[in-house]
């Protein structure tokens, strides 16, 4: 079955949104039936730190579970991704706390990195999602 970076970015979306690691093994195992590859990561940093963070921990969680290889084209298309989805949310976060998920997919030539944020300070927090997609 085809998939086009819409699907790609739900599944990305899901797995950003899942509550925990049974739910994450559960939707790999769902998407990896179609053809779907999934990792998930959790985050948390204060802003000003976290930029470089976010883009290291997207690519390494994804050459470890196979979701991209080892060429420099597919790292930086999950960077690049992550790194969009970021500047989607930069100016609710400069100054504040980020913790949540990070959330990747990939079909074929289609990668997406989903972001799903509580930011804030102590127990004062908004809640953003952000993404972004490449094609490798």
């Amino acid at each position: 079955m085809a998939f086009g970076s819409k699907d790609v970015c739900k599944a990305a979306v899901k797995m950003a949104l899942s509550d925990g690691r049974e739910e994450e093994k559960i939707l790999k195992e769902q998407y990896s039936a179609l053809g779907i590859k999934t990792v998930a990561a959790d985050f948390g940093s204060d802003f000003a730190s976290a930029v470089p963070k976010i883009l290291e921990r997207a690519v390494i969680a994804a050459k470890r579970e196979g979701v991209i290889g080892d060429s420099h084209a597919e790292e930086g298309a999950v960077a690049g991704a992550a790194h969009e989805a970021l500047q989607m949310i930069i100016d609710k976060c400069v100054g504040l706390n980020l913790g949540g998920k990070i959330g990747i997919a990939r079909s074929k030539d289609h990668i997406s990195v989903c972001l799903f944020f509580a930011i804030g300070l102590l127990n004062l927090n908004d809640v953003t999602i952000a993404l972004g997609h490449r094609a490798v």
